[in-house]
């Protein structure tokens, strides 16, 4: 199957020739003609199976449609995509302009943590995509220089996340603002209860489709474990980026304070690494990530802040080297490789303190991650064997 098969007119399917995109993927070829055909939706799909575009080229293809119907007008928009992170604004932004490249429409990314006045600016004339996150989007419309009366669609990205990150009462102000008659969009790796309820008030009788429900126990990442003691964390991972000769690696850790001493400890080992967390600078994380994607920074530490909106392309290694505590976090962190077909791999460090964290992870993949020993790192708190491996005494052999 082809995009030109999906209804995507001649502009769009060049647009995304050109990057390379070939054929859809399973969350496009669903999700697509559902949104064409201005039915609400409701999706479950993992990061990396291509859920931006799932709804960003059927919303240009409708805006599209009708631009001949419509005149924008000044501090109006005609889609609104709201995003839990600066960082997925920006990402999920820069995916319409790529992909409306030969579209005269336009659209801006909105987010909290720059200044706001260059933004406001940009209203003046409307713009007919805008992502935003909702904190800076309740701040414009309270200073009245954002309307919602010309609304025609509404897409929650990742409103699990959003959900997680306590911005439920935000997004009802927002919903509150806006015109009954839109168009509903819900994107979201997990289908919680939650997020069940968002939906129920938010979306009429929608579509519902999930989409690799289990796609982080696909082969295409390599998942595997060691067990480690505390202590010896670091010097475990300075080991294994010097003696696997390891290019490029996405390191995942609970604090900023670990982030900021994990970062120094390598740097002892004649490791360079940087590090990014909620207390650095939007430019400051702008430009990192920048020169991480682009080879320069070859080893980042960061916080859950980076653990969504952050499309880094053919990253090969992410490293838990704390277990996160929540289940579809880890997801979500090993959603950074093996995006898009490609194959990637993912570590983590497990320590006795880990177990409990690790018997749920291993029972929503569904099977055991494989454990490897390193030489010279001996563990003394031995984790125990996963739940999934548990044999009762009386059914042993």
């Amino acid at each position: 199957m082809s995009f030109s098969t999906l209804n995507l007119s001649k502009p769009i399917v060049d647009a995304i020739t050109d990057l390379g995109y070939t054929e859809p993927t399973a969350i496009q070829k669903k999700a697509i003609p559902v949104v064409l055909s201005g039915k609400d939706l409701i999706a479950a799909a993992q990061t990396g199976t291509g859920k931006t575009a799932s709804f960003v080229l059927p919303i240009l293809e409708q805006l599209h449609t009708k631009h001949n119907e419509h005149q924008l007008r000044g501090k109006r928009i005609r889609a609104l995509i709201l995003t839990p992170t600066r960082e997925l604004a920006m990402q999920v932004e820069a995916s319409v302009s790529q992909y409306g490249k030969y579209l005269n429409f336009s659209s801006m990314a909105m987010y909290g943590g720059t200044e706001i006045q260059p933004q406001k600016q940009r209203l003046i004339w409307g713009i007919d995509i805008l992502v935003a996150t909702p904190g800076r989007l309740l701040d414009m419309a309270h200073q009245r220089v954002l309307h919602f009366d010309e609304l025609e669609i509404l897409v929650l990205d990742e409103a699990d996340r959003m959900l997680d990150m306590g911005f439920i009462d935000d997004i009802n102000k927002i919903i509150e603002r806006l015109p009954e008659k839109r168009q509903n969009l819900l994107f979201s790796a997990t289908i919680s209860d939650d997020v069940r309820a968002l939906a129920k008030r938010s979306i009429y009788k929608p579509v519902e489709i999930a989409i690799g429900k289990n796609s982080a126990s696909e082969p295409k990442i390599n998942q595997w474990l060691i067990t480690v003691d505390k202590g010896n964390k670091s010097a475990l991972l300075s080991y294994l980026i010097k003696e696997q000769a390891w290019q490029q690696a996405l390191i995942f850790i609970e604090t900023k304070h670990g982030a900021a001493k994990l970062v120094s400890q390598l740097e002892k080992r004649g490791i360079q690494a940087e590090s990014i967390h909620s207390g650095r600078t939007q430019a400051v994380r702008e430009q990192i990530l920048n020169e991480f994607k682009s080879g320069k920074i070859k080893f980042l530490v960061a916080t859950g802040i980076a653990a969504r909106g952050l499309d880094i392309g053919a990253l090969s290694r992410v490293v838990n080297y704390d277990l996160p505590d929540k289940v579809d976090d880890y997801i979500h962190r090993i959603g950074r490789t093996g995006r898009a077909g490609a194959s990637g791999e993912a570590i983590s460090f497990v320590a006795k303190d880990n177990f409990r964290n690790l018997c749920a992870i291993e029972s929503r993949l569904g099977h055991i991650i494989t454990r490897k020993e390193i030489e010279g790192f001996p563990v003394k708190k031995t984790v125990p064997v996963s739940i999934l491996n548990f044999v009762p005494k009386h059914k042993r052999v």
